[in-house]
């Protein structure tokens, strides 16, 4: 009872409507989701039935999944790749700029200072093969006989579009990396050239150990958030053409939205999750470890 006086119900009264709606949000999709995942819900039928691990045996045995699961995997790993090279690039180029490096910070950030549908559209309409600008810029200049369908054409679209999600998410890591190289102190860079350590070496074991836990939360939370991606690669393709550019998130949405499977599309949300989960606690256990490395 003592306990129950302690506590402050001030602070809990004003909290209690966040937690409502974290509830509400995120713990019931969830929980609704891993249990449609053992049912047979269809989106236009009212009564379903609990089919066990079916949904689960028929996707881990079902090409198509496996398909999108290789395509967001692919997705994924070349965006984070490619925006973290560009990102760390950009960021050792700018930190080295004496005067103006606010200018150039702000306008490297201007692809985030738009929402994702704007950003998705714009590049379509630029895309577009009939009147968009960069298919008439490169037959105009000769590079190509005629316009190029880039959101149509099989061997070209994934490479597109992934170059979209690159220039989107490249700011992001800039931004956060160079605020990681500011914190770093300049005397042990002085100290490394008087003991005689290469450009290289100060990079390797100055720089780099400074950024590393910096880069690696990036690293993880843009990995589930372009793992999980929608709205962007939707808008662009569609998923196609084809299934060259379908992953996960747009493969749900087919299975519960086209087909109206809604306990195949859970079902995939399910796994979808367990992985990033699991990719998660590999990654927060490696920062651990650089944690108690750096002491």
């Amino acid at each position: 009872m003592s306990r129950l006086k302690q506590l402050n119900w001030t602070g809990i009264a004003f909290v209690a409507p966040s937690i409502v709606v974290v509830l509400a949000l995120l713990i019931y999709p969830v929980l609704s989701s891993i249990w449609f995942s053992f049912t047979n819900k269809h989106l236009l039928r009212t009564s379903y039935d609990v089919v066990g691990l079916d949904n689960y045996t028929k996707l881990l045995t079902s090409p198509d999944y496996w398909n999108a699961f290789g395509v967001s995997v692919k997705w994924t790993a070349l965006s984070i790749g490619l925006q973290l090279l560009m990102g760390l690039v950009l960021a050792l180029a700018l930190d080295r700029v004496p005067r103006g490096s606010a200018v150039f910070r702000t306008l490297l950030i201007v692809p985030w200072a738009f929402p994702a549908i704007i950003t998705a559209f714009a590049w379509k309409w630029i895309l577009n093969d009939v009147y968009g600008v960069l298919p008439n810029l490169l037959t105009t200049s000769g590079l190509t006989e005629s316009n190029i369908a880039l959101l149509g054409n099989p061997d070209l679209t994934f490479w597109v579009v992934l170059g979209v999600n690159v220039w989107f998410g490249t700011p992001l890591f800039m931004v956060n990396i160079l605020s990681a190289l500011k914190t770093i102190p300049q005397e042990q860079y002085e100290a490394a050239m008087v003991d005689g350590a290469t450009g290289w070496q100060r990079f390797r074991f100055i720089t780099l150990t400074h950024i590393r836990e910096v880069v690696g939360l990036l690293v993880i939370l843009r990995v589930i958030w372009v793992f999980n991606n929608f709205d962007m690669l939707f808008l662009l393709t569609g998923g196609g053409p084809g299934s060259r550019t379908t992953t996960l998130p747009i493969y749900a949405y087919q299975e519960g939205w086209n087909l109206r499977q809604l306990g195949v599309a859970s079902t995939v949300t399910v796994l979808l999750l367990i992985f990033l989960l699991a990719i998660a606690l590999v990654a927060f256990r490696v920062m651990n470890r650089w944690e108690k490395e750096r002491g």
